[in-house]
């Protein structure tokens, strides 16, 4: 009997183990891989992991919802903010064919050096950071996508912006990559547009520290407004020395600078009042901004998700969506995201034209204060209370 109710027993094992693993494999989800790109080490890495960590979000919050049919996997990769690595590692994840889609690059001079790449494979990408309007308007390639909007939307509001507030004479700074001599003709054809005065320019290189010689110039002609065309490390550098050479002007910079590491790096006193604009809608104002914060901070990255953030989650989901609908392959895919309109998205709603650049709405305008990036319609400024420089 001992030995019958023995072997009675093993059977039953085995049999709930044999249905237990039946049932493992028909719930089981097949693993899709999304790419991410971006720089993670180097003087704007901040951005680059507040990045890679929202698109981190979007695959987490996806992979937790029981109605998605497949399981995703982020595969993140480092670009450096450099062109060189940035063509090595596009090659990489596009090479890999187990790679359907990829969230790429904040830098534009890489963006631009890794669109034929995405093209020759065939991999779908959507850029989440980069603003040279080149990256989707100097080709026609049907694999490169852009959810952010590009730097003519945000020079064409920061130039308006400023005539509007009384502002007529400006110098200008910008690193003389393809990003900051963008920045440059842009922003200086709308200043003088809308009856603006550009007093001179200076193209500087992106690794260089002192500036004096610059500076002493643009002290003695004045301006009203010293405009930055680049990134936070540079921008760093020329705000610090303008407050050592006494320079009073206003500092207006572009999206390249608004991050906390710009606020940490001249100090809360002398980032006060600097001006940043980014395309898109403020996402701190939109239902599912709160929601995003929410479930980030649940994460507990060590890095906050900075401006770019939410274009990177936003990115992540319209691909995930395109593979829920028509299955983890590449040509489909595209497909899918060349058609998308009037989808909501973190950052407001997204629609892509026929070069696959988002239309963005309108550009929010921030301004530092108290050492925090707070939205003008919101600051002390924007009532009356704070002055910006020079009015």
């Amino acid at each position: 009997m001992s030995k019958t109710n023995t072997v009675l027993k093993a059977a039953v094992v085995c049999a709930a183990v044999g249905m237990s693993l039946l049932s493992m494999t028909a719930s089981a989800k097949d693993v899709v891989k999304i790419a991410f790109v971006g720089p993670l080490t180097g003087g704007v890495s901040s951005i680059g992991l507040g990045g890679r960590n929202s698109a981190d979000l979007a695959v987490r919050l996806r992979n937790a919802d029981p109605k998605a049919k497949y399981t995703y996997q982020l595969v993140t990769q480092d670009d450096e903010c450099r062109p060189n690595v940035g063509v090595q590692v596009a090659t990489k994840i596009a090479a890999d064919k187990s790679i359907v889609a990829g969230v790429t690059h904040f830098c534009s001079a890489v963006a631009m050096g890794t669109v034929g790449v995405y093209n020759r494979f065939g991999l779908p990408v959507i850029v989440w950071g980069a603003v040279l309007p080149e990256i989707t308007y100097g080709n026609d390639f049907k694999e490169v996508h852009r959810v952010n909007g590009t730097m003519i939307n945000q020079s064409e509001v920061a130039a308006k912006f400023m005539i509007s507030k009384g502002y007529k004479k400006w110098a200008i700074i910008h690193d003389t990559t393809d990003y900051g001599k963008g920045h440059n003709k842009y922003f200086s054809e709308f200043v003088k547009k809308n009856g603006g005065t550009v007093l001179s320019t200076f193209g500087v290189t992106a690794d260089q520290q002192d500036f004096t010689t610059e500076l002493t110039k643009i002290r003695e002609l004045k301006p009203d407004v010293v405009y930055f065309g680049g990134l936070t490390p540079l921008g760093v550098r020329i705000r610090t020395q303008m407050e050592k050479l006494g320079i009073k002007a206003q500092f207006e910079g572009t999206s390249g600078i608004k991050s906390d590491a710009y606020i940490q790096g001249v100090g809360e006193k002398v980032a006060e009042g600097s001006l940043s604009f980014i395309e898109g809608a403020p996402w701190e104002k939109i239902p599912g901004g709160l929601f995003f914060t929410a479930k980030y901070q649940q994460q507990k990255y060590s890095e906050p998700p900075e401006a770019y953030g939410p274009f990177a989650f936003a990115a992540a989901n319209l691909i995930m969506d395109a593979v829920e609908k028509v299955g983890p392959d590449r040509k489909k895919v595209r497909d899918v995201l060349n058609q998308t309109k009037d989808v909501d998205t973190l950052i407001g709603k997204v629609t892509f034209d026929d070069h696959r650049q988002n239309i963005v709405p309108l550009v929010t305008k921030y301004v530092v204060e108290d050492g925090k990036w707070v939205i003008w319609e919101d600051s002390s400024y924007a009532t009356g209370k704070r002055k910006l420089s020079g009015l």
